[in-house]
């Protein structure tokens, strides 16, 4: 989105986060959408993570330049253990965005309060449980409705 033009709607920084957030998260979703089958796993969740800047954020840093190697790091280990699918810098500097397949909200919030970015103070969070629809599902419908 073109943040000359949420300038000029007058939005505040918090809501402008917001909305990149989601416009991200759908972009976010359609990739994951792609890659799952779709078919219900018992017993697993999926969470949506957004961090924002933290009281320990470095000021007039972009996201690039703080202190997250060990953050880097912890996320590489959540992705190879099966438990971050998705994640990256929101590219405007607001923060970044984590999606989690967990068996809970427990769980979830046990990952992200262990995070070495939170625990600093660099990153502040917000979790969301999240339903992925299987849009791929509902297209391959709709062509064969249409025709």
């Amino acid at each position: 989105m073109n943040t000359s033009l949420l300038n000029i709607c007058g939005l505040t920084n918090n809501l402008k986060m917001r909305m990149v957030a989601f416009f991200l998260v759908l972009s976010l979703g359609s990739t994951y959408a792609q890659a799952q089958s779709f078919t219900e796993t018992a017993g697993k969740a999926t969470y949506l993570v957004l961090y924002r800047p933290g009281p320990a954020w470095l000021t007039g840093k972009s996201v690039m330049e703080q202190p997250l190697q060990d953050h880097g790091k912890y996320m590489l280990s959540l992705y190879m253990k099966g438990f971050m699918k998705l994640a990256g810098p929101l590219t405007d500097d607001a923060g970044g965005a984590v999606l989690l397949d967990v068996q809970d909200e427990a769980e979830a919030k046990a990952i992200v309060t262990n995070d070495p970015a939170v625990k600093s103070g660099i990153f502040v969070y917000e979790l969301h449980p999240w339903k992925l629809q299987p849009w791929e599902e509902f297209a391959k419908k709709a062509k064969a409705t249409a025709k």
